[in-house]
């Protein structure tokens, strides 16, 4: 990975922002994409929001690019460029928690932080035999302490950078290599038989579903789109006119029509229909579809949208669930 055994600490918060919430292999081309487009701070600094945003596009937690964009500003301007260099001054920049300030403090500094994620505490709960449920408070004590009092104070960074290894490569959550383990003899979840067992969560994550109905309208070759700006999942990505319902409605152009004169008039004409799509986020799922409409007239929608071209489309982020049927060719010429 690039990013192992880099001391520039704007590449490594680079690196730990875009690696919340994110897998390594999906991350990594993130990483190196943002390299390219903005080396400095000063380079993320200057870009158009916009420009952020579509870089960012596939990766969710829209949030975190919000914060990134936010923090840049933050440390080109007021900090005249010099990234925080403590671990208290890390921590308050905007979107960095207790895990991403020691991952900076540690690896770009070298300061005495213990590094805690997903896989160190499923090694330590495994190694010590630790039942607390990790996500509770008694839990999250409990590790940060032991994980603190394990760390090299000399090479802070680099023991960080192995625990976290170890738990991705041997200690995995699903089929860890317990039999070639080195660990093993001295494992306790290995000696009674309860590696998977360990770690224990207290809370269990309920999703909910959500159907999302999204009217491709278009006129005189323009199509209308808008920023999602409320508190909710996608925010600042754009979108076409939706309709959210709390049931899912089926491919019937009469019905499908009957929903989209709200905002289009009864002189529409439906076009192509795509099918059911679905997309599973961390808390909720989402189901629904794409709906072409041609419309005989400019459509009477609310204050915020905008009319683009085909091709200035694709200047714009948009979330994955639409992003998946543009990519399909849904705007291709036949349509």
């Amino acid at each position: 990975m690039p990013w192992k055994g880099e001391k520039n600490p704007y590449k490594i918060w680079l690196s730990e922002i875009i690696l919340q919430q994110t897998r390594v292999d999906q991350g990594l081309r993130y990483y190196n994409n943002f390299i390219a487009a903005f080396p400095t701070v000063h380079d993320l600094d200057a870009a158009q929001e916009q420009q952020v945003f579509k870089l960012w596009e596939g990766l969710g937690y829209y949030t975190r690019c919000k914060n990134l964009i936010a923090t840049a500003k933050i440390i080109a301007g007021e900090l005249q460029g010099q990234f925080p260099n403590t671990y208290e001054s890390i921590l308050k920049l905007k979107g960095v928690g207790p895990y991403t300030a020691s991952a900076i403090a540690s690896f770009a500094f070298n300061l005495p932080y213990a590094v805690v994620d997903g896989n160190v505490y499923r090694v330590l709960s495994r190694y010590f035999g630790i039942s607390t449920p990790v996500d509770s408070t008694a839990g999250k004590t409990m590790y940060n302490e032991l994980a603190a009092e394990l760390l090299d104070k000399d090479m802070p960074g680099i023991y960080n950078q192995a625990i976290m290894d170890f738990g991705a490569v041997i200690c995995k959550p699903q089929l860890p290599l317990c039999s070639s383990c080195v660990q093993n003899r001295e494992c306790e979840a290995f000696r009674h038989g309860v590696v998977d067992a360990l770690p224990v969560k207290e809370k269990v994550l309920r999703k909910k579903t959500r159907w999302f109905y999204y009217f491709v309208l278009e006129w005189n070759n323009r199509f209308y789109i808008r920023k999602r700006t409320k508190k909710d999942i996608w925010e600042n990505l754009y979108e076409f006119s939706l309709i959210e319902t709390n049931h899912p409605v089926a491919a019937d152009p009469l019905m499908l029509q009957a929903m989209a004169e709200g905002f289009a008039g009864k002189e529409i004409a439906i076009g192509r229909i795509s099918e059911e799509h679905t997309q599973k986020l961390s808390h909720q799922t989402i189901t629904g579809r794409l709906i072409a409409l041609k419309l005989n007239a400019p459509a009477t929608l609310p204050e915020g949208y905008e009319s683009v071209s085909k091709d200035e489309l694709r200047q714009y982020a948009f979330p994955a669930f639409i992003n998946n049927f543009l990519l399909e060719g849904f705007l291709s010429e036949k349509n």
